[in-house]
């Protein structure tokens, strides 16, 4: 038997009392009240509600390394990244890998692989696939439905899908956003039960007036709390929290704890700890203890409500994390990847007069994009790049197959020189690059290429590279090496002019589709309101 005292935080019973915590086998046998407990205090650990694991580059076993360290002690988590290069094999990997890690991974069955037909993926999940997934004990859910034209319009291979998951009562998460009116509740009432993409606070209110929950995401691209945040007070028991897609450098700085110790500065502690731990344990119904008598011992120690400093985090009864190491053995990992795309040239990029089309406006911190109201360039009958006004050059490579490549231009990424190319490229990751020269472009694609994924920066003055051998999406080796190495880029292109927070972080969601208002694949530009292409 294992005893741990501390300042008890009943989020049940909305109060904080001396206790000590009789663990035996794994789980709480009993809770004691003490008046000579010590000044620590014990709560839940935290669970990210929706989390693309592959974001943060890292196999999942190296993310719960870093997460555990930040009391994060279970994530809902969505491979369809690694589903849209390598289909049920890639899901397949991603819950191997975790199996070891001891925090509790809890994946869903992707539902839209490819997310688009107007895209090339690398494989296809089809409705019996997800329904056999869901069939696993070790799927808990069907991820986010970004198909929300399908669900909407009654597309039987989209409801097909819906309706195995209502079957064998696993949530369905929703991806809609902007929607409200009609359109939403007709979603929702197709049993969609969340939505992270929420950016107002209107539309937030709308969708949970309709009974969907809100996930207030905070993540390294896209970061709603601050238009959100109200809800905590007005509707705590429909939000939770999530982060979507961390990049390194961010997880080494903090996961669900930052948030938390950020919404306790205006709001009720039990609230917020209702929204961090509780709620998605609850909602995906998730084998994870929230210090009762008789759940698993999943619980960590901080030493203050305030910053929320992770003292000590518990999986089961074991503590994994001490305050300084986290107690993980050292392990390799297995490798696998599809990617078939051959080097270019730098006068595959030259575009002319006749092939203009509007501009994409990226937003920092958002998903979506804008439409640019100004022209780019033309010089000796070629569309150029404009440094001056920042009207750069984007472009998508097929890495499945030989393709003609897909060139537009984006306003809103700064760069003065050189360029930044990437294989992470939501969803179907083919590779994505944005530059002020064709050169350079060319060059930064083409060692993507050479080391079979990777994110990289070239100029005529500095070059650099992170390879991802791993899907093209994420290393195998630890944190702390690929956040050095992120963080090397991302200074590359900041000193090259970038002015977003995270360029490698936007720079990936140029090719996401379901993301209004104007976006780009590898077929070409692509009207993400109509839901069709831009004709030239």
């Amino acid at each position: 038997m294992k005893i741990i005292s501390g300042q008890l935080i009943d989020v049940h019973q909305r109060k904080i009392f001396g206790a000590d915590i009789y663990i035996e086998h794994g789980k709480i046998s009993s809770i004691i009240p003490s008046d000579h407990a010590e000044k620590s205090y014990i709560l839940p650990g935290f669970t990210d509600a929706h989390i693309h694991i592959e974001s943060s580059m890292l196999v999942p076993y190296e993310f719960a390394k870093i997460a555990l360290k930040h009391g994060t002690v279970a994530t809902v988590s969505d491979p369809h990244e690694i589903a849209n290069v390598c289909g049920i094999e890639g899901v397949h990997y991603m819950i191997s890998n975790a199996r070891d890690a001891m925090l509790k991974f809890h994946f869903g069955a992707p539902s839209c692989v490819p997310a688009t037909s107007f895209e090339t993926a690398g494989a296809k999940i089809n409705a019996e696939d997800v329904e056999n997934l869901l069939k696993n004990e070790e799927i808990y859910f069907l991820s986010e439905m970004m198909n929300y034209p399908g669900v909407l319009y009654q597309d039987a291979e989209v409801h097909q899908k819906i309706a195995a998951a209502k079957q064998l009562n696993k949530p369905v998460d929703g991806h809609a956003p902007g929607l409200t009116g009609i359109d939403a509740d007709n979603y929702i009432k197709a049993g969609i039960t969340t939505d992270h993409e929420c950016f107002t606070l209107d539309e937030a209110l709308y969708k949970i007036s309709k009974g969907m929950k809100v996930i207030i995401r905070e993540g390294s691209a896209a970061r709603n709390y601050e238009a959100l945040h109200p809800l905590i007070s007005m509707h705590p028991d429909m939000l939770m929290f999530c982060s979507d897609d961390k990049h390194p450098d961010d997880l080494m700085e903090g996961h669900i704890n930052k948030l938390v110790a950020r919404a306790v500065q205006t709001y009720d502690l039990f609230d917020v700890l209702h929204i961090a731990c509780v709620q998605p344990v609850r909602h995906y119904n998730l084998p994870v203890g929230l210090l009762q008598p008789g759940d698993p011992a999943d619980f960590i120690q901080v030493q203050d409500l305030k910053t929320f400093e992770i003292q000590s985090t518990f999986i089961n009864g074991i503590c994994v994390f001490d305050g300084n190491t986290v107690h993980l053995p050292e392990k390799t990992h297995q490798v696998i990847n599809k990617f078939n795309a051959k080097k270019i040239t730098h006068a595959s990029l030259r575009v002319t007069n006749k092939d203009i089309k509007p501009v994409i406006k990226a937003i920092d911190g958002e998903l979506i994009t804008d439409v640019h109201p100004d022209k780019p360039d033309i010089e000796g009958g070629n569309v150029v790049s404009s440094t001056a006004r920042d009207i750069l050059k984007i472009c998508v490579v097929n890495r499945y197959k030989e393709a003609p490549l897909a060139i537009a231009f984006i306003h809103g990424f700064g760069l003065k020189d050189g360029a930044i190319a990437s294989s992470v490229a939501h969803d179907s990751h083919n590779i994505v690059a944005v530059g002020t020269d064709d050169e350079s472009m060319a060059n930064a694609i083409n060692m993507v290429i050479e080391h079979q994924g990777g994110l990289s920066y070239n100029s005529s003055s500095a070059s650099g590279l992170l390879p991802l051998p791993v899907a093209g999406l994420m290393h195998t080796e630890n944190a702390g090496f690929i956040a050095e190495q992120y963080t090397a880029l991302t200074h590359l292109a900041k000193a090259a002019g970038c002015t977003l927070r995270a360029p490698y972080m936007t720079l990936s969601f140029m090719a996401l589709l379901v993301i209004p208002a104007l976006k780009i694949s590898d077929k070409g530009l692509f009207d993400a309101v109509q839901f069709k292409f831009i004709e030239p």
